[in-house]
């Protein structure tokens, strides 16, 4: 039997589980109870998912006024469990928070609140409907995360994303690259260019799981974690 997809424990699982499960995963959903060291023993790939604001202390910095704390116990958790991770060159798909999770974990810091930090005019916050269009993102050309979109990148090297953030990428964590901006500036993308499958996308890929806008990004991971090196 393949190992399983770790999913980490948020306030909405269920696009999340449906976009690994129609993709051909077998998701083991995670509590901040368990071990990182044992988990990452046990597991075939990563999905770091989306939720409240990373605490600054985690990457030195003073709290702006606007930070919004996840559930106790996820920063710890999912930071270690995510380095760890990266060290094992586990897979990793990290969406919005998680994103900013797996900056975080490989030293990268974060921009705390993008309207008053950028000053931008491009939609940031659409939360509702979950799979609003609200702005393109550029996407690096050969990049890992172009190659895993597929379809879903225009001939223009642009993809239409959603959007429910109010943080982002600030400096990449080592070994991180970026690979998809808004048009504004913010980064929208990030990777790790010699890990087996390592990206994280700030938009919500998995909203989309019914429609299959993103279905080539959730089979790339999927691929990559039930590859011949994470079998069982």
């Amino acid at each position: 039997m393949t190992s399983p997809i770790a999913i980490t424990r948020c306030s909405r699982l269920d696009d999340y589980v449906e976009a690994i499960e129609r993709a051909g995963g077998r998701v083991r959903i995670l509590e901040t109870s368990e071990s990182p060291r044992r988990v990452v023993q046990e597991i075939g790939g990563l999905l770091l998912t989306g939720g409240g604001d990373i605490d600054p202390v985690f990457y030195g910095e003073d709290r702006h006024p606007s930070v919004d704390d996840a559930e106790p116990g996820r920063d710890e958790f999912e930071i270690d469990l995510a380095r760890r991770a990266i060290e094992a060159d586990l897979p990793i798909l990290a969406i919005c928070r998680g994103a900013q999770v797996l900056n975080v974990a490989a030293g990268g810091t974060l921009v705390q609140d993008i309207p008053s930090a950028v000053g931008t005019a491009v939609e940031h916050t659409i939360r509702e409907p979950r799979d609003a269009h609200a702005h393109d993102v550029r996407i690096a050309a050969g990049s890992r995360l172009e190659q895993a979109l597929g379809p879903a990148v225009e001939a223009s090297s642009t993809c239409r994303v959603n959007s429910r953030h109010h943080q982002s990428v600030a400096r990449t964590g080592r070994g991180l690259i970026v690979s998809a901006t808004a048009p504004d500036g913010v980064t929208e993308g990030i990777e790790k260019p010699d890990a087996r499958f390592c990206v994280g996308v700030q938009w919500h890929p998995e909203n989309f799981a019914r429609t299959g806008e993103f279905k080539s990004l959730f089979e790339a991971f999927v691929n990559a974690a039930l590859g011949p090196a994470r079998r069982t």
